[in-house]
C-alpha cells in the first residue's frame, strides 16, 4: 500500500490569507498545507480520501494521471467535497464512484445537482453516488476486477456524526473530536493511522494536539501521522521534533509505504 498525503491542512489552508505569523511566512515547505486529502494505492486499486477545493492543484502537483477507482467522502463540509467537479478528467477512464453515507450523499446532490441530472450537459463530471452504512464493509474495484474492502468508522465532528475509513492495516480519520468506544476496537492492529490534530489550543469540533496524541495512544497503531492542521499548530520542525515516538506530523507530498 502507498499513501500520498495530498493535503495536510485545515479548511483555511496554510498559509492563511492575510496572516503574517511565523508559520504562514515559513520557508519550510512542510508548513505549506493544502486542504486535507489523501490518495491510496492498494492491490491495483486507487482510492481518493475526500476531494476538497485544492484537488486540481494537488493532482497537478503529483503529476500521476491514472484512474481513480473510488472517492471516500468523510462528510459534506466544503473543504472535503469542494473539488468533486474537478474529477471530470478522471471520467475519461470511468464514471467515478463516490462513497459516503446517505445524509452526505443527499447534500452533495443538492449542491451540485447538474452532476446528477437526467440529461447531463457535455463535460459534466460523471459521478456515481454510492450510499454506505457505518456497520458494513464495502468493496472498491478497478476496471480490471481487482478490489479492496473498506470499513467505515464512525467518529464525531463536534456533534456531527461523520466517517473515517479503514483500508487494510491503514485508517484515515479527519475532523474528529470524539470517537465512540466501540469504534476503537475496529482500529486495532493498524500499521498506519492518519488522523486530525487541528492546533495546540482546544477546539469545539476538532481534536487539538494533546487530544490527538491521547487518541493515537488508545488506538495503538505502529505509526501515526497527524493531518488537518491549521497555522496555529506551529512550525512543523518544532512540533514534530517534540512528539512521542511513533507519532509524526504529516506534510503535503509525504509518501507512506506500508
Amino acid at each position: 500500500m502507498v499513501i500520498n498525503i495530498l493535503g495536510s491542512g485545515t479548511s483555511t489552508g496554510v498559509p492563511e490569507v492575510g496572516c503574517r505569523c511565523e508559520v504562514c511566512t515559513s520557508s519550510d515547505k512542510r508548513d505549506d498545507r493544502l486542504r486535507c486529502s489523501g490518495l491510496v494505492d492498494v492491490d491495483g486499486v486507487r482510492i481518493l480520501l475526500d476531494c476538497g477545493p485544492d484537488f486540481r492543484q494537488q493532482m497537478i502537483r503529483i503529476d500521476d494521471f491514472k484512474a481513480i477507482d473510488g472517492v471516500l467522502v468523510s462528510h459534506e463540509h466544503y473543504d472535503h467535497v469542494g473539488g468533486l467537479d474537478d474529477l471530470r478528467p478522471y471520467c475519461r477512464f470511468r464514471d467515478v464512484p463516490v462513497y459516503t453515507e446517505e445524509s452526505t450523499a443527499n447534500r452533495i446532490q443538492k449542491r451540485i445537482p447538474y452532476c446528477f441530472a437526467e440529461n447531463l450537459y457535455p463535460g459534466v463530471p460523471k459521478l456515481k453516488l454510492i450510499k454506505i452504512e457505518t456497520d458494513r464493509t464495502f468493496v472498491v474495484s478497478n476496471n480490471e476486477g481487482q478490489s479492496v474492502e473498506v470499513l467505515p468508522i464512525r467518529v464525531i465532528h463536534g456533534k456531527l456524526p461523520i466517517l473515517g475509513y479503514r483500508i487494510g492495516n491503514m485508517a484515515w480519520i479527519t475532523d474528529m473530536l470524539t470517537m465512540p468506544e466501540e469504534e476503537i476496537e475496529k482500529l486495532k492492529g493498524l500499521d498506519c493511522l492518519i488522523m486530525n490534530a487541528l492546533r495546540i489550543m482546544p477546539h469545539n469540533t476538532h481534536q487539538n494536539l494533546e487530544q490527538a496524541i491521547e487518541s493515537a495512544k488508545r488506538i495503538g497503531a505502529k505509526q501515526t501521522y497527524f493531518v488537518h492542521m491549521s497555522h496555529q499548530m506551529g512550525l512543523h520542525s518544532v512540533i514534530d521534533a517534540a512528539l512521542p515516538e511513533g507519532i509524526n506530523l504529516a506534510y503535503d507530498g509525504l509518501v507512506i509505504n506500508i
